[in-house]
């Protein structure tokens, strides 16, 4: 079982950036997981923002926030990151990131989320 913990959320105005960061518990299946980052915000659904593989590969982002935000890891330091920039007010959400074992769009666990708040 991989515990996660997200860090790094805040509060920034329009055009500003920020970097959050999902600390894995445990190195193996952190490691060999497909990692991911949700968002949910007020009223609305979770929706799927990037998903990155173990090792390689094209990542996958949702539309919103393609050519602004990146998904990147460090498998030696179990941590996952998201560079977001050029954020706008419709980015302020509850930011969750979540791993999937088997690369199967099946993401079972999660971590408690971070805030990002961005004022225009």
């Amino acid at each position: 079982q991989v515990l996660l913990a997200e860090s790094g959320g805040g509060s920034v105005q329009a055009g500003g950036s920020l970097r959050l960061s999902c600390a894995g518990s445990e190195y193996y299946y952190f490691s060999i997981s497909c990692m991911g980052w949700f968002r949910q915000a007020p009223g609305k659904e979770r929706e799927g923002v990037a998903r990155i593989y173990p090792h390689g590969g094209e990542p996958y982002y949702a539309d919103s926030v393609k050519g602004r935000f990146t998904i990147s890891r460090d498998n030696a330091e179990n941590t996952l990151y998201l560079q977001m920039n050029s954020l706008q007010p419709e980015d302020t959400a509850i930011y969750y990131c979540a791993c999937d074992r088997y690369c199967s769009n099946n993401f079972g666990c999660w971590g408690q989320g971070t805030q990002v708040i961005v004022s225009s």
